[in-house]
């Protein structure tokens, strides 16, 4: 500046000052307007104060959600979005807020837009679990007269009277006690949840009873009497009901041998089987059971069916070696087992199938981005590239950053519920450069005519 004043100094010396002369009233003119414009020029430009107008938007995953700015509500989402105009020489705002009854509401930090902008901003509601309470097991305690009783539960030997079985899925069950000598006793009992189910078994003695002996070739035959397993041959059957039943003999390799026999009243009948051998073979069965039934099976991945409520699946002409079997039913963990299985034998697997319940503590977070491929971190911890779900997260606050080369990184504060999925979604900015402010035109105009005038004068002047 001080240069230029020189500079005009000089000239004003050289053509218009001269020394004990008046100066007329055109050259104090073109003097004048000369000081004008240097004061224009080294004025800077000030922008003008309001009416700079940008917008934020605010996204949101549910819509009817209400948006509030510092406090102050601006409304709510409709389409997924919100966007609010706001002037950015007025007071800025620095924070949003984002609620809905039956949601965990949801905040973040806000930056005011330039003039002309738009700024866009992402909340994630995510639903207030309901909590799910517990179901507990129920019991039956079995006793008999006399004690001593073999007891089934739904087909399946549980043991000894007195019994007590644990952990039974409330429903209907069935009881059935059996003694040599005695009737069968058989009934049904339900269960409750956190309840004891008291069964009592009153057998009655049979009016007159025999025995078998019975003795097979090969030996160590299995033995089954009228659909119950009772050992391997030679083996003696006391106090069996006198009349006919079914006797079977079972042994691997060889056809089952079966026939009706009649046990005499107060005596011992023997009962000799040949059986015959099975040519070799490479396959055998697999009997699969489960409780409760219904549960859906797999053998090494193939569907063969379902287990009934009673009994067992059986599946045929399965190779010899080991399998895996994989049994599933909803609301159940998986269970699996590995069966080996030989020629011309019956492999059983019984599955006790347990409830399963969202692990306590822990939840997932799927983690999405606009434009996808960024890296992400939970809490300043690297966790893979988007769209992932990470899983067995700890319940609680965890600071998520979503960074990707060329885009503003994207944090944001999200909550994970213990057995839910949280969601975040991140819409990346570019990074955009800041460009300098220009001097204003107006300044320089008005010091461009005013020279044009100065020159005027000074040339009418002569």
């Amino acid at each position: 500046m001080t240069y230029r004043i020189s500079i005009l100094e000089t000239f004003i010396l050289k053509k218009t000052i001269i020394p004990r002369r008046s100066i007329s009233m055109k050259k104090l003119l073109f003097l004048i307007s000369i000081v004008l414009c240097l004061l224009l020029v080294s004025v800077p430009a000030v922008s003008a104060i309001g009416g700079d107008q940008g917008w934020i938007e605010i996204r949101c995953n549910v819509d009817g959600a209400r948006v509030s700015f510092d406090g102050v509500e601006k409304g709510v989402i409709s389409g997924g979005s919100l966007t609010v105009p706001v002037y950015s020489t007025a007071t800025p705002y620095h924070s949003f807020s984002v609620e809905k009854s039956g949601y965990t509401p949801y905040s973040g930090e806000l930056s005011m837009p330039g003039a002309g902008e738009t700024r866009t901003y992402y909340a994630t509601l995510n639903p207030i679990p309901t909590p799910v309470p517990p179901v507990n097991y129920g019991s039956i305690y079995v006793e008999s007269s006399p004690s001593g009783a073999s007891i089934y539960f739904n087909g399946n030997y549980r043991g000894s009277a007195p019994l007590t079985i644990s952990e039974v899925w409330p429903g209907s069950y069935s009881i059935q006690a059996e003694m040599n000598g005695y009737h069968t006793y058989t009934t049904t009992t339900s269960v409750s949840s956190g309840t004891r189910s008291d069964v009592f078994c009153s057998l009655s003695p049979l009016d007159t009873s025999g025995a078998l002996y019975v003795i097979s070739d090969p030996s160590n035959s299995k033995v089954v009497l009228d659909g119950m397993y009772r050992g391997t041959t030679p083996i003696t059957l006391n106090n069996l009901a006198s009349g006919t039943h079914i006797i079977e003999l079972d042994h691997a390799g060889y056809y089952d041998w079966k026939s009706t026999v009649t046990v005499p009243a107060g005596g011992t009948r023997t009962v000799s089987g040949t059986l015959n051998p099975i040519p070799i073979s490479n396959v055998g069965w697999v009997y699969v059971s489960s409780s409760p039934g219904g549960a859906s099976v797999t053998l090494d991945g193939n569907n063969y069916g379902q287990t009934p409520s009673s009994g067992s699946l059986k599946l045929n002409n399965i190779g010899i070696g080991d399998h895996t079997v994989v049994l599933t039913l909803t609301g159940y963990q998986k269970y699996t087992t590995t069966v080996s299985v030989n020629a011309n034998t019956v492999s059983e697997i019984n599955a006790i199938l347990t409830r399963e319940g969202p692990k306590p503590g822990n939840g997932e977070l799927s983690v999405s981005s606009t434009p996808s491929g960024a890296n992400v971190f939970i809490d300043n911890n690297f966790v893979g590239i988007t769209p992932l779900t990470i899983k067995e997260i700890p319940a609680g606050s965890h600071v998520v950053i979503v960074r990707l080369a060329g885009y503003q990184d994207y944090q944001i504060t999200t909550t994970v519920n213990a057995g839910a999925t949280s969601t975040v979604v991140a819409g990346m900015s570019p990074v955009t450069s800041t460009t300098p402010q220009k001097s204003g035109t107006i300044p320089l105009l008005a010091c461009g005519a005013l020279l044009v005038l100065a020159l005027f004068c000074v040339r009418k002047s002569h």
